[in-house]
């Protein structure tokens, strides 16, 4: 009895953990140019130089970001959203 407790367990942790990534690739493609962005400007500053550019584009990308969600993808048209998150 307790190894199929235990097999049921392993399960239920399997299935969050994919509900997690799918979860994390979502946010990360809507997100991952203005993240990406803003990590350089960081390491622009840090290194003494100005990061304005880096900023910028960031800023870009986050509004990119923000139209791609204000718009309506339904299963006919959603080839749409992953073409243009790029």
């Amino acid at each position: 009895m307790k190894r199929l407790q235990r097999g049921q367990g392993m399960t239920e942790y399997i299935i969050v953990l994919a509900l997690v990534a799918i979860a994390a690739i979502g946010v990360y493609s809507f997100l991952g140019k203005s993240v990406r962005n803003q990590v350089a400007g960081v390491a622009q500053e840090i290194s003494g130089r100005s990061a304005s550019a880096e900023l910028s584009a960031a800023q870009g990308a986050a509004q990119q970001a923000s139209e791609l969600a204000d718009d309506d993808y339904q299963l006919g048209n959603y080839d749409e959203a992953t073409t243009h998150g790029n």
